[in-house]
C-alpha cells in the first residue's frame, strides 16, 4: 500500500461520514506539490455547477483524481468525500458503478479489448486470448513495470468499426490479434502510437483522465473524426431522401 493510501486511511478511518467543509490534500498524504495543484483543479472543477449542486463535480473529480493517482485511490476517495460533503461510501458507490474508474493502479497505457456480441463475432475473443498471451495478464490486471493494463470490455461504443481495441479510452479500430500484440508491444517499448481516430498521438492514461475532468489538452481537432462506416446510414438516407417519421399528434 502506498504512503498516500495509508495516511487517507488513517484520516478517514475512525468515521465512514466526512467532516462538511474543505480539507487540504496534504492531510491525505499527497505533496506539497500535488497537494497545491489538486486543490486549485478542484475549485475550477467545484465553481463550473451552480450553488448547491456542487455534488455534481463528484464524476469529474474522480477523473482528476485518477489523473494524479491513476486510481481512484483511499486518498482521492476521501478527498473527494471532504471537499462535497459526502460519505465515503457515497464516494465509492459512484467510482463502483462506472467502470472507467480503476480502482487498483492503472498502467501507462490501459488496453481494453472488446468481446461483446458483434467484437466477438469479428473475432475480438482471438484478439483478447492473443493480447493476454503476450502479455500475461488477465483482466484487471496490471504490469509490473507498470506500463501496460489489460481488461476486457464489454463494449467500446465502436460497433461499425469491429473489432474494437481501446488504449486509454482512445480508439484503435478494425483489428486483428497480429495489430493488437504489434500495437501492445510497440507500446511496450516506448514507442509513440496513433489512434485510429483522435489525438495524433496516443496520450497516457493520466493524460486523458485530465482531459475527462474536464481541463482540454489542445488535441480536441487533431485526427479524424466520425469516418465513413459511421456516417453511411446518413448517406443512404439523403440518397433515398428517407426522413423520420413526424411525431404523432403534430
Amino acid at each position: 500500500m502506498s504512503t498516500t493510501d495509508s495516511a487517507a486511511d488513517s484520516a478517514v478511518a475512525t468515521h465512514d461520514q466526512a467532516p462538511a467543509g474543505p480539507a487540504p490534500a496534504l492531510e491525505l498524504g499527497y505533496s506539497p506539490e500535488t497537494a497545491g495543484r489538486l486543490e486549485a483543479d478542484i475549485e475550477r472543477i467545484i465553481a463550473r455547477y451552480p450553488a448547491g449542486q456542487e455534488r455534481s463535480a463528484l464524476i469529474p473529480m474522480l477523473h482528476l483524481i485518477q489523473s494524479v493517482d491513476g486510481y481512484v485511490s483511499p486518498a482521492g476517495i476521501a478527498l473527494c468525500a471532504q471537499r462535497l460533503s459526502l460519505s465515503r461510501s457515497e464516494v465509492s458507490a459512484v467510482a463502483t458503478f462506472y467502470s472507467q474508474f480503476r480502482r487498483h493502479p492503472s498502467g501507462t497505457y490501459h488496453v481494453g479489448v472488446c468481446t461483446n456480441a458483434l467484437c466477438a463475432v469479428m473475432g475480438g475473443d482471438e484478439i483478447w486470448q492473443a493480447v493476454a498471451e503476450h502479455t500475461g495478464l488477465g483482466s484487471d490486471e496490471t504490469s509490473e513495470d507498470g506500463t501496460i493494463s489489460l481488461e476486457r470490455v464489454e463494449c467500446n461504443a465502436a460497433c461499425d468499426f469491429a473489432p474494437v481495441v481501446m488504449v486509454n479510452w482512445e480508439f484503435f479500430d478494425n483489428q486483428t490479434p497480429e495489430t493488437a500484440v504489434a500495437l501492445v508491444s510497440a507500446l511496450e517499448r516506448g514507442e509513440a502510437v496513433a489512434p485510429t481516430r483522435g489525438p495524433e498521438v496516443l496520450p497516457t492514461f493520466k493524460d486523458n483522465e485530465r482531459l475527462l475532468a474536464g481541463f482540454e489538452d489542445g488535441h480536441g481537432d487533431e485526427g479524424p473524426g466520425a469516418a465513413g462506416p459511421s456516417l453511411r446510414g446518413l448517406r443512404i438516407a439523403r440518397e433515398k431522401d428517407w426522413t423520420a417519421p413526424e411525431e404523432e399528434g403534430k
